[in-house]
């Protein structure tokens, strides 16, 4: 019964972090590999049944989705709107072209009279840069990357470079809207999406840098983020779920509700809260909070205490 609560406690702290540090720049799997490794909640903890890494990998799976879902919840209006059929269909004209001519005036009438379709491409072509190198690469990522030293390397990395992106770039920064976002930009941006296959690095982080340097705001890059989110995470959970093959105990499947609408929960606040906190002020607080915390990381991790 000890053990159980235990488990169950440690279950909140990791929906609660999730939650808190998804859509924030400072790195949700970091937090989440360090504080693993600072309350035992990582493979080969006693008891090994409990924390095998079938059942983690899952358990991150579900806690993301959590997170996901308060985005699907506070966007609900725009991503409804973007999915009607009349902002999201092109209209085609009955010619005789060839099929690779239709295809391309498919797409060209779609991205040019349809918010919803251009929306959406734009979205799909920002996943893809950081699905061609993470796919292939993801074991070798996670055998060398997922540490708290390399995730303190990380942050500290990745405040350095938000720190010098944010002088120079966001106040040139005039893109207000994520529907004005063009098929270069988004390519961009997924570029630098990928610098978050580095835990510490920040997804939110990496995306709102290639935001701000090719013109949107700070809040526009947010938003951008907060909907790239939502078909990274469901593809990456889906594939997880799949491969995942595991027979969960009673006390597993309420570990794996409790975080999940623990970090439903939380990330509704956050959410709301951030994008309030980026209309008056500038991202640089982050910045600090992630090389405060990357030092210390590093310290405790040469100190062998984490």
């Amino acid at each position: 019964m000890y053990i159980n609560l235990i488990f169950i406690f440690k279950t909140v702290l990791e929906g609660i972090i999730e939650g808190l540090t998804e859509f924030l720049p400072v790195s949700s799997t970091g937090h989440m590999i360090i504080l693993g490794s600072i309350i035992n909640f990582k493979e080969g903890a006693i008891p090994t049944s409990l924390y095998n890494k079938g059942y983690l990998d899952m358990f991150e799976v579900v806690i993301q989705l959590g997170a996901i879902l308060a985005i699907v919840v506070l966007y609900w209006d725009k991503i409804i709107s973007t999915l009607k059929p009349s902002n999201l269909w092109p209209s085609m004209k009955q010619h005789q072209k060839s099929g690779i001519a239709i295809v391309g005036e498919f797409f060209s009438n779609g991205y040019k009279t349809k918010p919803g379709f251009k929306f959406w491409i734009n979205i799909v072509i920002a996943c893809i840069p950081a699905v061609l190198i993470g796919f292939p690469f993801q074991h070798k990522i996670e055998k060398i990357l997922f540490y708290p030293k390399p995730v303190a390397a990380a942050l500290i990395v990745g405040a350095v470079w938000m720190v010098y992106a944010e002088s120079k770039f966001r106040k040139k920064a005039k893109i207000k809207r994520v529907d004005d976002v063009t098929i270069k930009q988004a390519i961009i941006i997924g570029c630098f999406q990928c610098l978050a296959l580095w835990p510490g690095m920040s997804r939110s982080a990496s995306t709102i840098i290639g935001a701000w340097i090719v013109g949107l705001t700070t809040v526009a890059g947010a938003e951008f983020s907060f909907f790239l989110a939502i078909p990274m995470m469901i593809g990456a959970s889906g594939l997880s779920l799949i491969k995942s093959k595991i027979v969960l105990s009673s006390i597993q499947i309420i570990g794996l509700g409790i975080g999940f609408l623990v970090a439903f929960i939380v990330a509704l606040y956050v959410v709301e809260g951030f994008i309030g906190f980026l209309k008056k002020k500038p991202m640089r607080v982050f910045a600090v909070y992630r090389l405060f915390l990357g030092i210390v990381v590093l310290v405790l991790g040469f100190a062998k205490l984490i």
